[in-house]
C-alpha cells in the first residue's frame, strides 16, 4: 500500500480527493489532514499565513503517524506567495517536521507542466487579478512562459467551492490562450476532478487544476506513475503502473 498525505485548508474541495483515489491504483491510500485557514479571504496577506510553518506542524505529525510517504501542502496560494525561494523553503522546513519528503501544490504545477512538455501556459485563476499575477510570476521563475493571466476576482474559498461544472468551465475558457500548451487552474477549494475529460475536450489541450497535480505531485515523491486517463493528459504519461 502507497500512503500519500495531504495537509488541505479548511472544508471547501476535500471531496476531490476520495474521489481521485478511486480512480488510481488500488494500493494508493489517500490521506487528508485538514489545517486552520484563519479568515476565508482571497487576500494575499491572508493567504499567505496559512501556508505558516505555525500552522502545518502539527497536522504533518499527525500524517507521519498515520503511516504517510510523502506530504504536500495542498494549497496553491499558501505556497507561491511566499515566493520562489520562499515556497522551497515552506516545503523544506515541511519534509523537516513531517519526516518524510515534502512539496506543496504550486510546485506540484510546475513540475506537472514539465511532465507534460507545457511551456506556454495560460493562467485561469478563481484570485483577485494581484493574487494571479503572482502566480504568473511564480511560474516565470520556474523558467515557463506565462502567455495570459485571468483572475475571476472570486472573494473567498466557499464561494469558489459552491461552483459547479458550468462556472469551472467558463473559468476555463476565460483564461484560455491560443498560444498556451496548457491552462493552468489553481486554487484547491475548486472542485475539478469530475470535470478534467470535459475540460480538455472543449479547450482541446492539457488541463492542469490544482487538486488534480497536488495527488499527482505526491505521486511524483514516491515515484509512482499511475494511468488513469479520466484524470485528464497528466495521468497518461509513461511508465504506466496501473493499466
Amino acid at each position: 500500500m502507497t500512503a500519500l498525505g495531504f495537509l488541505y485548508p479548511g472544508h471547501f474541495a476535500e471531496d476531490d480527493y476520495p474521489r481521485i483515489e478511486q480512480l488510481l491504483a488500488g494500493d494508493i491510500r489517500v490521506d487528508l489532514v485538514h489545517t486552520d485557514v484563519g479568515e476565508d479571504a482571497h487576500r494575499a496577506d491572508l493567504l499567505r499565513e496559512m501556508g505558516s510553518p505555525q500552522r502545518l506542524a502539527s497536522s504533518a505529525q499527525e500524517l507521519r503517524l498515520a503511516g504517510a510517504e510523502a506530504v504536500v501542502w495542498a494549497c496553491t496560494s499558501g505556497s507561491f506567495l511566499h515566493g520562489w525561494e520562499g515556497a522551497h523553503e515552506q516545503v523544506r522546513t515541511l519534509a523537516r517536521t513531517a519526516g518524510m519528503p515534502a512539496s506543496s501544490t504550486a510546485f506540484g504545477f510546475v513540475h506537472a507542466a514539465r511532465e507534460i512538455g507545457a511551456r506556454r501556459l495560460a493562467v485561469a485563476a478563481t484570485y483577485p487579478d494581484d493574487v494571479a499575477q503572482e502566480f504568473a510570476s511564480f511560474l516565470r521563475a520556474a523558467g515557463a512562459e506565462v502567455v495570459a493571466v485571468h483572475g475571476a476576482d472570486a472573494g473567498a474559498a466557499a464561494q469558489v467551492a459552491a461552483w459547479g461544472a458550468d462556472e469551472v468551465l467558463a473559468l476555463a475558457r476565460a483564461g484560455d490562450h491560443a498560444d498556451a500548451d496548457a491552462v493552468l487552474i489553481p486554487d484547491t477549494a475548486l472542485h475539478t476532478a469530475a470535470h478534467l475529460t470535459a475540460l480538455e475536450k472543449d479547450l482541446a489541450k492539457p488541463v492542469l487544476t490544482a487538486n488534480q497535480v497536488t495527488v499527482w505531485e505526491a505521486l511524483r515523491l514516491v515515484d509512482r506513475r499511475v494511468n488513469a486517463p479520466s484524470l485528464g493528459t497528466l495521468f497518461t504519461r509513461e511508465p504506466v503502473v496501473q493499466v
